[in-house]
């Protein structure tokens, strides 16, 4: 009997056994039987082939490694993405309901998206005076590698020693673009060899990370100095052996293809240009706009703001100008001026974490919902200054060993007048790209790849709208502040026009610069970068404006059908408890928040 009931009991955990192995072999080399593991499955395997992205999620598997961005690792990527969408589309998407339909929708869009721009794949400058492998890197070591003892220095060593196949692995993908006749713009060009020099001439103890690694390595508090001098002679003996001679390379092959490059700005350069410029207005905006529509928005837009701005400005005392030579005078006009020094710098650091500060204690009228990172505000590293944005966020890291960070760029201290200052932290910050992207980060329930998954017009659109929405609070009432704010729209606006001028009507890089800098009276060394920025980043600075105005759009909507059961706080979760999504996904969400709120 007891023989039977063993014979029963192991056919049975045999059987139990089969079934686990048929389970996991499915999960890993199928399509899962469940599509949330499915969902998982796809973000393991994005996140397994990224040490980098392992780091940064506190996964300390792969620490010593950088990513493999060989052109073979590229091709096997993108295999991977279409194998996932194939599988995606083998679910049947009736089934679902809940939040399991809503991240079927979010991942369709962003997998079909990828897919429709496979023809285009080449088609983005891998290197610009914005970014590339060699100024990437130096951002990643110094804000995502830790040193908290003797094996992560080593493990940062090792990661050095990686830069010279990293940065050929970009230098290729260069070579093929080239070859493909997708060249950037000569003052492109001139820009990285500018930046290149940057940091590849100052004397060792000033390279970026050379100081990095220092600083963290005498941070260590139970390692003895002999020790410590060790680690610091083999990061002197990567950087000459490895590091150096890498930059030289990006050097060289940028003075070679210097002469070969043109002035013409726009995209519609490349091959099958305006429709690879389409292709990112989709991408960038997630609607079906033409650049023509975008165009001729953006020139209203600008009327509208304008009007606005002028009737400020009358009140002000400043009627004799056109809104732009105002906007220019209270630029330069000292008493909105910090000082020109070390101290100056500072105090406008110190004065940002104030601002943030005071708008977190009001948020609760409009917010019940708020990120438990925090935000901290740090000046953008000396090496990118002057090719670098206003101002940029990053978000925090997902284990919460990393604040979010708000970077300000405190090159031009023009560029920083103090009715400007409020407008830009809300937006990088509280209620802005912190509130979105670290409450995303934190979201719990979902698939992982929602914490992580981007849309540009709906983050950039949100910021914008955060912005707006702090005036609505009574934060910047007060006239000069106002127009701050007004002019950060107007600029918004004002991308519009020229980014659809550069890449659609064929604007020259001049051109572009006149127009912005006549029209909102912004800091030359601003308009410079902004310009410069578009005409690498083709289609990005559409997202703003145009999410913007979905986002405004749907609250109004919500808030004409639901009447005096309205609550802004509800409207926001909706908004922002979803994650990142496309915009046509955003405005099914808020219809189906109205329907059964009704």
């Amino acid at each position: 009997m007891a023989s039977r009931a063993w014979k029963f009991t192991k056919r049975t955990l045999l059987v139990a056994l089969f079934l686990l192995l048929v389970f996991v072999v499915n999960l890993i080399w199928f399509r899962p039987f469940f599509i949330n593991h499915f969902y998982e499955k796809i973000f393991v395997e994005f996140v397994w082939e990224s040490p980098q992205t392992m780091t940064d999620l506190g996964i300390g598997f792969w620490n010593d490694q950088l990513d493999d961005n060989s052109a073979a690792a590229n091709e096997k990527g993108l295999a991977l993405l279409q194998k996932s969408y194939e599988h995606l589309l083998e679910y049947d998407r009736s089934e679902l309901t809940g939040q399991a339909a809503i991240s079927y929708d979010i991942l369709k869009f962003f997998l079909q998206g990828e897919m429709d721009s496979l023809k285009y794949k080449d088609h983005g400058y891998s290197v610009t005076q914005r970014g590339g492998s060699y100024q990437g890197i130096i951002n990643y070591m110094t804000t995502t590698h830790r040193i908290e003892d003797v094996g992560d220095a080593e493990d940062y060593l090792s990661r050095v020693s990686q830069i010279g196949r990293y940065f050929d692995n970009t230098l290729t993908a260069v070579r093929k673009e080239h070859a493909l006749g997708i060249l950037p713009p000569r003052f492109v060009i001139e820009k990285i060899i500018e930046n290149l020099h940057n940091i590849r001439d100052p004397e060792m103890a000033e390279n970026p990370l050379v100081k990095d690694f220092f600083e963290k390595v005498d941070q260590l508090g139970e390692v003895e100095t002999a020790q410590k001098e060790q680690l610091k002679a083999q990061m002197v003996t990567h950087m000459e052996d490895i590091v150096l001679p890498a930059y030289d390379r990006y050097l060289a092959l940028y003075n070679e293809l210097l002469p070969q490059a043109t002035t013409d700005a726009g995209v519609w350069k490349l091959p099958d240009g305006d429709a690879y410029y389409q292709s990112r207005i989709k991408a960038m905006t997630t609607t079906e706009y033409t650049a023509e529509e975008l165009h001729q928005l953006g020139l209203a837009e600008v009327d509208r703001i304008l009007s606005e701005m002028s009737e400020i400005l009358s009140a002000q005392g400043y009627n004799q100008q056109t809104v732009g030579e105002a906007m220019r005078m209270l630029g330069e006009d000292p008493q909105f001026l910090y000082p020109d020094t070390d101290a100056g710098r500072e105090q406008i650091l110190v004065d940002y974490v104030a601002m943030i500060d005071e708008i977190e204690l009001g948020m609760d009228a409009v917010f019940d919902i708020k990120p438990k990172a925090d935000v901290v505000v740090k000046k953008v590293p000396e090496f990118r200054q002057k090719t670098a944005a206003g101002g940029s966020y990053r978000g925090p890291a997902p284990d919460g060993s990393r604040p979010g960070i708000f970077y300000a760029n405190l090159y031009d201290i023009k560029a920083t007048p103090k009715w400007s200052m409020r407008t830009l932290a809300y937006h990088e910050a509280v209620p802005g790209h912190h509130f979105q992207i670290a409450i995303r980060t934190e979201l719990e329930g979902l698939p992982s790849f929602r914490n992580f998954i981007g849309f540009t017009a709906y983050s950039e659109g949100w910021a914008l709208y955060a912005e707006r929405l702090a005036w609505e609070q009574g934060y910047q009432q007060e006239p000069f502040s106002n127009l701050g704010r007004l002019q950060a729209e107007l600029l918004r606006a004002v991308r519009l026009v020229v980014d659809t001028g550069i890449h659609h009507k064929r604007w020259s890089r001049e051109q572009a610069i006149d127009y912005m800098a006549s029209t909102t009276g912004m800091t030359m060394t601003d308009v410079v970068s902004e310009i410069e920025r578009y005409i690498v980043w083709p289609g990005q600075a559409l997202a703003y404006k145009v999410g913007m105005i979905k986002i405004m759009e749907l609250r109004a909507k919500a808030k004409a059908a639901l009447g005096d059961r309205y609550d802004i706080r509800e409207f926001h979760n909706v908004v922002l408890k979803n994650g990142a999504v496309p915009l046509t996904i955003l405005e099914g969400l808020v219809d189906k928040y109205i329907a059964e709120a009704v």
